[in-house]
């Protein structure tokens, strides 16, 4: 088998050869935004998102950290921090996995279907199994408001109260050394 280095290296080759937009960070391969389209014939169809990875030095013998960059309303994903509670990227990864897989199936199969009995976003999950219409209109109202193109364009924008900045959304500025979205391996 390859090294780790070479791995990485031809895992986000094959993603920047896909139908996925990368943006990488920092002129680097082990930090990038990927743009991500909610999947077809779920709540989420038609938002757009932009997903931050961080793979680490021992990728893909460790798993990538996945989060979100702008808001969603879903029991597995943190509101504030966009982590993600996958199995299969916190606890199950395994190298025969790649990045493709990430985007291609575990991201649009957390989607199409939420775990509301290991939330991290309790709000959405106790919504979920209490009133199942609420929660679905709540999932499109997120969608309207933060899952559009433009929120996730590297563009300049008018700031509205609709709109929210990587630095309100999280909390920090752009000095701090922590990443916005990061999840936890």
């Amino acid at each position: 088998m390859s090294s780790p280095s070479k791995r990485r290296d031809m895992d986000v080759m094959k993603l920047m050869m896909s139908d996925y937009t990368v943006e990488t960070i920092n002129d680097g391969i082990t930090e990038f935004n990927v743009e991500f389209h909610g999947p077809k014939e779920s709540l989420y169809e038609g938002g757009v998102w932009k997903i931050r990875v961080e793979l680490p030095d021992a990728y893909p013998y460790k798993s990538p950290s996945i989060g979100f960059l702008n808001k969603i309303f879903h029991p597995n994903v943190d509101e504030l921090s966009g982590s993600v509670c996958l199995d299969v990227i916190n606890q199950s990864w395994s190298p025969m996995f790649d990045l493709l897989n990430v985007f291609e199936v575990f991201l649009p199969q957390l989607l199409l279907y939420p775990n509301p009995s290991d939330p991290l976003n309790g709000d959405a999950a106790s919504l979920m199994m209490k009133d199942k219409n609420q929660y679905e209109q709540k999932v499109k109202e997120y969608c309207e408001r933060y899952a559009k193109k433009e929120n996730v364009v590297g563009t300049p924008k008018d700031e509205s109260d609709d709109e929210i900045s990587e630095e309100e959304f999280s909390g920090q500025s752009e000095s701090d050394d922590e990443v916005v979205g990061h999840a936890d391996p």
